[in-house]
């Protein structure tokens, strides 16, 4: 049993490119962290410099408690899974499990018994006697898996092992290994873009931008409170609505455009927003927070949004309303959030951030709403889990 520690790792290539700045994070004993972020953030190369795939810059890495700087890949004790399985064609699933076992030349017996448990543990019993070509995409995840498993490593380093999988086989396939990582116990550093992967699957989670750690904290601290616009933009899938404000200056009103929300009472006395009276902000409302005001039959006192429907996704227990209001909204491409030049944007089912994500306003309803498109829709916002942020800095308030 280990941990993992990065104290301030950067890294720089030749050419200058700065691919990891001062990057400190800590991965308890048995802990699973998710590293997060668009493509090109840096995470794989932190991960590979954790590996000794990569050689650091600048800081030092610890495993289990030993400096690891100077030791090659083979040194360090860890096992690494990769997107592509890499598994021997010619070998069985008892074969490709235990070839790392058979370079110690460890005896057969012990080998076998390792192997077994192995599979025991991944569900692959029934099918050790198989060739690669003879499973299916998640039981080949699962054999590279097990030839991590069975060397027993201090730490286990997973560079998007899901990604080639389809997407119903990547929903089972989060629970899988979720399953047996509690099991084996391990520290693990799993790499994905996928911030519903990274949601789901990791005991804390770490958000990478342009380099540099943005946030690390537990999942739902993560989404309930974001350090910054580029946190929030990022975690939580429709992506939260980001509009541009101003505080009135008794700080109890938001102007967004025409429309005026007031300020929760609890909110209205914290120091950082009470500074920002009479200034702009950046308001932050989740599509969750945003509801048919019809069906919710609410009366109002400062708490609606009106908008104009521009689309409507019925999803069977809810529905994604596509709307915009007068108010301008922050898009993907703002520096402060920087988001739309660095992500893939294959869209919502990724849990990735694109432009095409990023330009109207979401709300959550029930399916019993009557909102139609082209048409104008009251919203009630659940305002006492709006977010604020500073415009400037795009730090939260």
């Amino acid at each position: 049993m280990a941990t993992i520690t990065l104290e301030h790792v950067s890294k720089v290539y030749p050419n200058g490119a700065e691919a990891v700045t001062d990057l400190n994070l800590d991965v308890a004993d048995g802990e699973f962290m998710i590293l997060v972020g668009p493509s090109g953030c840096g995470k794989t190369t932190a991960l590979r410099m954790v590996a000794g795939l990569e050689e650091i810059t600048d800081g030092t890495i610890e495993i289990g408690g030993r400096v690891v700087n100077d030791l090659s890949a083979r040194e360090r004790d860890i096992a690494m899974v990769f997107q592509n399985y890499a598994l021997y064609p010619h070998m069985t699933v008892a074969e490709n499990i235990g070839f790392a076992l058979r370079l110690r030349k460890l005896d057969r017996s012990a080998l076998d018994a390792k192997v077994r448990e192995a599979a025991d543990i991944l569900g692959l019993t029934e099918h050790l006697g198989r060739k690669p070509a003879q499973l299916s995409g998640g039981q080949r995840q699962r054999v590279a898996m097990g030839r991590a498993i069975v060397r027993e490593p201090a730490a286990f380093l997973m560079d998007e092992p899901l990604s080639n999988l389809d997407a119903k086989l990547r929903v089972q396939m989060r629970a899988e290994v979720s399953r047996i990582q509690r099991r084996v116990g391990v520290a693990t550093l799993y790499v994905t873009h996928d911030q519903i992967e990274a949601m789901t699957m990791g005991d804390r989670v770490a958000v990478m931008r342009a380099g540099r750690l943005q946030q690390v904290d537990a999942p739902q601290v993560l989404y309930d409170s974001p350090a910054n616009l580029f946190v929030a933009a990022f975690i939580g899938s429709p992506a939260m609505n980001l509009y541009n404000a101003t505080l009135d200056e008794q700080g109890q009103t938001l102007r967004l455009g025409e429309q005026n929300l007031s300020l929760p009472q609890k909110m209205r006395g914290q120091p950082a927003i009470a500074q920002h009276r009479g200034s702009e902000v950046v308001v932050g409302i989740r599509p969750e927070d945003l509801t048919d005001a019809a069906v919710a039959g609410h009366d109002g006192d400062g708490r609606h949004l009106e908008g104009t429907v521009d689309l409507i996704e019925a999803l069977g227990a809810e529905k994604l309303v596509h709307f915009h209001i007068d108010a301008s909204r922050l898009q993907s491409s703002d520096a402060r959030i920087g988001i739309e030049a660095e992500a893939d944007t294959e869209g919502l089912a990724s849990g990735e951030i694109g432009a095409a994500t990023m330009t109207a306003g979401v709300a959550r309803v029930p399916p019993a709403s009557k909102i139609h498109a082209d048409e104008r829709a009251t919203f009630l916002v659940a305002t006492e889990r709006m977010h604020l942020f500073d415009p400037d800095t795009g730090h939260a308030l």
